[in-house]
């Protein structure tokens, strides 16, 4: 007969192993298969579920201000919640999301506009460019010992060719655009649905994820609290700091009358992330073209104004927003949003520097484990 009381010795070469272990080796490999297809089926709306997870984060405060007086266990608080509930997933999607597609839209007809005026210019004024072209071309020459020879008749057509194309591309995704409002919509859908089970239900469908989790209780919780610090942060400190920024540029590129003054608000919302620079890589070229294009007064005070109401406010709303919160160097941040739009694409503006801090944070909570174990 089998010896119950030698079930957790351990076994000697070349024995089997007992039914228990190989029940959990099993069951281990089902667990596995059966997360890699939940995986599988939540791939395609993992877009969906990460934007209202953020939007959840940073407005759910607000609503459980506005519901903390009602109870949830009469007919009148349910109702209630249900309002609340469908009141902030809809005004989120108007508010934040709608207008992505019309700016979306008119920065595509924007664009298309410049690369015609370029090309314009191109034909209209050949003999300054080719005089413009010489300038640089002599420049290059000189700084490389003649290595490097250019023609100004080649930049010129490089320009041209690169334009055209650039023209097609445009027409092309400003189709691509319009063929894909459907899904977009369909998105928005998606999103408000998730967000009205989120203000609604967020506690049970919080608990349901974490519990299966298999990480201590208190490290959990701590990645939690982190992971909800980082998008609040991320968002405050760079994304609004970003967009007023680019609010500020829109203002001042539409009073000095440049065109395409939305497509170089995008531009200065993209810039201002990167470290030392920002947004004065838009403003400076457009008062230095504002100058050689024989506006000497505008384009200096367009450049003292730029700097002043777009650079300038980076100085003190990144403090006021993050108040050494993210203990992060911009650097850091930098290659973690770069190497985040490269991997993820649009999403990675936030999930590059959320991946980067979190790794920080567990890697933090590891060596404090293991501090823990070797004293």
């Amino acid at each position: 007969m089998y010896d119950l009381s030698m079930r957790d010795m351990p076994i000697p070469s070349g024995e089997t192993p007992p039914p228990e272990r190989i029940q959990n080796y099993v069951f281990g490999v089902i667990l596995i298969l059966l997360l890699l297809m939940v995986c599988r089926l939540f791939a395609p709306f993992f877009t969906v579920l990460l934007w209202s997870t953020m939007f959840y984060v940073l407005l759910s405060p607000l609503h459980h201000r506005l519901i903390k007086g009602l109870d949830s266990k009469r007919f009148k608080g349910i109702i209630l919640r249900n309002i609340w509930s469908a009141v902030f997933a809809v005004g989120t999607v108007v508010i934040i999301l709608i207008p992505l597609l019309f700016v979306s839209f008119q920065c595509i007809v924007q664009i298309i506009d410049l690369i015609r005026m370029v090309r314009e210019i191109f034909y209209t004024k050949p003999d300054v460019l080719t005089g413009l072209f010489g300038y640089i071309t002599d420049f290059i020459r000189d700084i490389t010992a003649g290595q490097i020879l250019l023609t100004a008749d080649a930049i010129q057509m490089r320009i041209l060719d690169f334009l055209s194309s650039s023209l097609q591309d445009m027409i092309h995704i400003s189709s691509d655009l319009a063929w894909n409002v459907g899904s977009f919509f369909f998105s928005l859908v998606l999103i408000m649905f998730s967000l009205f089970f989120f203000y609604m239900d967020a506690p049970y469908l919080s608990h349901l994820v974490l519990h299966a989790i298999p990480i201590r209780k208190t490290y959990l919780n701590a990645l939690v609290v982190k992971f909800m610090d980082i998008t609040r942060n991320l968002f405050l400190g760079y994304i609004i700091v970003a967009f007023i920024q680019a609010i500020m540029g829109y203002i001042i590129f539409c009073i000095f009358q440049v065109k395409g003054a939305l497509v170089f608000a995008v531009l200065t919302f993209i810039c201002v992330f990167i470290p030392m620079i920002g947004g004065g890589l838009v403003w400076l070229p457009l008062g230095i073209i504002r100058i050689i294009g024989g506006d000497m007064p505008g384009g200096i005070i367009f450049l003292v104004v730029a700097g002043i109401a777009i650079s300038t406010l980076d100085n003190f709303l990144r403090p006021m927003f993050l108040q050494d919160r993210i203990q992060l160097h911009p650097l850091i941040i930098f290659f973690a949003i770069l190497g985040g739009v490269s991997v993820f694409g649009f999403n990675g503006l936030i999930l590059g520097p959320m991946v980067v801090i979190l790794f920080l944070t567990v890697l933090d909570l590891f060596l404090t484990e293991h501090k823990m174990e070797t004293e």
